[in-house]
């Protein structure tokens, strides 16, 4: 009977555990996942349709995703959103390529050409407009609500 009640109370004290399996991805995991599949293997599958023998510069040998914050932005209108930077190999030594951020809500992910921001299908071809205030974080965090 006392290992009955043992199992009982076991049981019941796992139910006050919470579950980390319904739970939202960090904003890093979330990041790196949406900008390695919606850019980094879009642009690395252009890549590969390329010709080895056309006259344009060859694609880099590898792309390396680096996400340059821990925690996320907020712009102006306190949309999340966290930065990245993608580097390229050629030979032996990397060297940054293009940086920008994606949104958590929207998933849309931006590239940064000297000041202005566009839709990443810019960098796959599409002829895209810049768009203002993207990808700018507002100086003090957000209230809490």
């Amino acid at each position: 009977m006392t290992h009955l009640r043992t199992f009982s109370l076991s049981l019941l004290l796992l139910t006050f555990i919470p579950s980390h399996a319904g739970a939202e991805p960090t904003i890093q995991e979330w990041a790196k996942s949406r900008v390695n599949t919606g850019l980094v293997q879009a642009l690395n599958q252009r890549d590969a349709e390329r010709s080895r023998f056309s006259r344009v510069i060859q694609p880099p040998r590898e792309r390396r995703l680096r996400l340059l914050t821990s925690v996320p932005s907020y712009d102006e209108k306190e949309r999340a959103f966290a930065s990245y930077a993608i580097d390229v190999r050629y030979g032996d030594e990397w060297r940054a390529s293009v940086s920008g951020c994606v949104y958590r809500k929207s998933g849309q992910i931006y590239v940064q050409l000297d000041d202005e921001y566009r839709p990443a299908a810019f960098l796959l071809g599409e002829d895209v407009a810049p768009v203002k205030g993207v990808c700018l974080a507002r100086s003090a965090p957000p209230p809490r609500a």
